[in-house]
């Protein structure tokens, strides 16, 4: 967070020469966001293909599931 919002006066700026360092902070600014929303998205969906890789794999071998239900007791 703090890179991207450092990188918005490059983005925003104006005067003397912001011809030249705009380039550079709409670069910045635009990765940053890119890169942290694939990671948001992605990370997850990698743990979840891989969890279901192992869950395959396991009842291939005729492993045991990763959790066995347990079987419901009465209060009585």
């Amino acid at each position: 967070m703090a890179a991207l919002l450092g990188g918005l006066p490059l983005a925003l700026g104006t005067g003397t020469g912001a011809e030249l360092r705009r380039p550079l902070g709409i670069t910045i600014v635009g990765g940053l966001i890119v890169s942290q929303a694939l990671t948001l998205f992605t990370t997850p969906v990698i743990y979840l293909y891989m969890d279901r890789f192992a869950r395959f794999l396991r009842r291939l071998r005729g492993g045991a599931p990763l959790m066995s239900p347990v079987p419901a007791t009465s209060g009585d």
